[in-house]
């Protein structure tokens, strides 16, 4: 592989760390901030900000995990 092409792939993998990083900050900033005006709302008997923090951030987290994975394999292998 010739250097413009690893730079190249060096880019595309810090722009993909970089927007995960930024989705997997909103998710966590998000479901602290709005906590209190979410409070007021509930699913199957639980408050909305209490399954936003244990259930859904989780899950964003895995899904983020998992997309990373894909799209860094599929980088890897048409860099090489």
């Amino acid at each position: 592989m010739d250097k413009s092409a690893r730079m190249r792939h060096w880019r595309r993998t810090r722009r993909l760390s970089a927007l995960l990083l930024l989705l997997w900050l909103l998710t966590t900033f998000c479901a602290a901030f709005f906590a209190r005006e979410l409070a007021g709302l509930s699913v199957f008997g639980w408050p909305l900000s209490f399954y936003l923090a244990a259930q859904g951030a989780s899950l964003v987290y895995l899904a983020i995990l998992a997309f990373y994975a894909w799209r860094m394999r599929k980088l890897d292998k048409d860099a090489a």
